[in-house]
Order: structure tokens, then sequence, then C-alpha cells
């Protein structure tokens, strides 16, 4: 099967669609609101691979490369292997399924030509172990079939970014165990958008959620063009501890063209909230919900539709685990197979009795 719709899968689907993709579903399925779209799945990306003959050339260009410090030699082998998936015309087989199912997702949607994002979403991305995330493209506010084709290409020949190439030699993740798949998800219209941590990035507090956000789409946050507003959320009263208001001087929106353009925010909104108190107790309310699904602390897109009424303008676009402070193992005071008594002790030295 190369196409599906995202609800079809769940966090067992990795396999078949990728990291980010099997979230998506999980999410839908745990009755989170995620904006609707369907994934194109590894078997399409490894057939195309095989079909068209190239995958042994590709493995035979990977070769050339013996370090994860080998910069010219990533580069040379990045730009070869991109340029031979990019050449591919995609196969009737996936190119009809693509097409009908951007077609089903305008109907739902009601419009004929929806605007898309475009997502990677790689078999070895969103683990709780390593971090691919930002490895391989994304592309915003695509519209028609034909670009719809080329960005997915583009997807496909982006699981060999030199960034990509690099960290997997390092991390020792065998090239040819690594596909991709891709996410077509309807766009939300943000007027405000940004990350959330389910507990204090700066400490680990798993009892705080921190809530990042600035105007427009979500793309200045995460590339930290922008200082985003901060709120810091207690987990079990949801009442709002701590607000950092920043001067947000720029905003990523869609101008009147579909394009989509980095212009100065208004005067009047840069140094004010950009969220309000209501959605940040809606937002820190839902991501708990998917920490308490996912059972360990998560890392979060999210974005508020300036078309649609509180609360179904508030929409999760991905989760990932986070892997800084989850993965930290608390030290124990206490060595194996040693006593909380024997501990004690210890600490007064061997030679000196507890009193």
């Amino acid at each position: 099967m190369y196409v599906g719709w995202f609800k079809q899968y769940n966090k067992g689907s990795i396999g078949l669609v990728g990291g980010k993709n099997a979230n998506l579903g999980e999410m839908i399925n745990a009755n989170i609101r995620v904006p609707p779209g369907f994934a194109v799945t590894t078997d399409a990306y490894r057939d195309v691979l095989r079909q068209s003959g190239i995958d042994t050339q590709i493995y035979r260009i990977l070769s050339r490369v013996h370090s994860s410090e080998d910069i010219s030699p990533i580069n040379q082998a990045s730009e070869e292997i991109r340029h031979l998936i990019e050449s591919i015309a995609m196969p009737p087989e996936i190119e009809e399924p693509v097409e009908s199912y951007y077609q089903s997702l305008g109907e739902q949607c009601g419009m004929a030509a929806p605007q898309v994002s475009v997502r990677s979403s790689a078999t070895a991305e969103d683990l709780p172990t390593a971090s691919f995330a930002g490895q391989q493209d994304t592309y915003l506010w695509v519209r028609e079939q034909d670009e719809l084709k080329r960005k997915i290409i583009k997807c496909w020949a982006s699981l060999f970014t030199p960034r990509a190439i690099s960290y997997r030699i390092k991390m020792g993740f065998p090239h040819e165990k690594v596909l991709i798949s891709v996410g077509v998800q309807k766009m939300v219209n943000a007027k405000i958008a940004g990350v959330i941590f389910t507990l204090n990035p700066a400490n680990g507090d798993p009892s705080k959620i921190a809530v990042s956000g600035s105007w427009g789409l979500g793309e200045t946050v995460v590339s930290g063009e922008v200082t985003p507003d901060e709120f810091l959320v207690d987990k079990i009263t949801l009442e709002i501890v701590r607000r950092t208001i920043s001067p947000k001087a720029i905003e990523c929106i869609v101008d009147e063209e579909g394009k989509l353009v980095t212009r100065e925010v208004p005067s009047e909104r840069q140094d004010i909230t950009c969220l309000s108190d209501e959605e940040i107790i809606e937002l820190a309310r839902v991501v708990k919900l998917i920490e308490q699904h996912y059972g360990a602390g998560q890392d979060i897109e999210w974005a508020i539709d300036k078309h649609l009424s509180f609360p179904d303008n508030v929409f999760i676009l991905q989760s990932r685990a986070e892997t800084v402070w989850t993965q930290r193992e608390r030290a124990s005071l206490v060595k194996p197979g040693e006593s909380g008594m024997g501990y004690l002790a210890s600490m007064f030295g061997a030679d000196r009795k507890l009193r």
C-alpha cells in the first residue's frame, strides 16, 4: 500500500510511515485535534528506488564515505544522490493514489486545491534515543498536484542531506535500514504558532509545561529568528506561573498570492502577548493529555488558526519524544546491592556509628 490516511496508522506503524506520521495517526486516534492528511509510505520510496535501479548506485556512492567527519566526501555523496533521486519520474502506481488522496483531502476541506505541508517522516526519526529532527526537508503551503508530487520526490531525496548522512554514520544507523515516508497535511492558516515542552526545558522539572509562541507560522520560532513569548504552566492546576513577553519584530505569513513571506510585525503587536490566557490553558490541557497517552515527556509543535473559533482553532501539528531530560537517568544515591542503612553509614565514615 503506497498511500493511506493518517488515521490508519499508530505508533506501531513507524516502519511503514516513519516517526512523524505514525505519531500524527496515534494522536488522531487518541482524539487530539490534528489537521487531516495522508502519508506516502516507505514502500513507495523503497519500490521507486528499486524499480529505477538507483538503489545500488546510492549505496555504492555512500561506500566512499568512511567517517562522520569526512565533510567533503559527505557533501559530494549527498549532491550526487539527491540529483539521482530528484531525476526520477513518479511511477503511475504511486502518482495515481497521491492525486486521488489529495483530491479527497480537498473535498474534506471544502476546496479544490487545498494548501498542504509536505513533511519528511523517516523511520529513524522522532525516536526517544536519538534526535533526527530537522534533518530532512519540509515544504509549506504547497498547492496543486504537480507541485505536490515534486515536493514528495524532494522529500525522498532529503534522506541524504549531508547532515543526515553524517548523523547516521555517527549513531551507527545503516543507511539501507533507514527509509522515508512523506506526510501531506492540511495547512493551518496560523495567526500564532510555536512549540511546547511537557516539562521545563531549563531544568527538567516534570511538574511544569513550557509554552513558547509568536505571531504567524511557527518557522520563526523553530529557526530562532524571533525570541518568542514564553509561559510556564503548572501541570496539575494549569495555573500560569510565569510569563515572559518578548519583542516579536517579524512573522512568517502567507501573502495574497499564496506565497510564504517574512514581514515586520506592526508596532502595536510587537510588545504584547501573542496568546490569551484561555489559549495557553487549552494548549496546556491538550499537551498534558498527549504526555499521558505516550507516558513520557513530549516536544510538541502547535498552531492557532486565524479563521476558526476557539477552541476549534487550536491544533497540534506534531509531537515527538523529548530527548534531553527524559533520557537522563537520575543518579542513584544508593549503590547497587547496598542497603539504605549502608548508604547512611558510608556518609558518616566507616569507623563511625549511627546515633
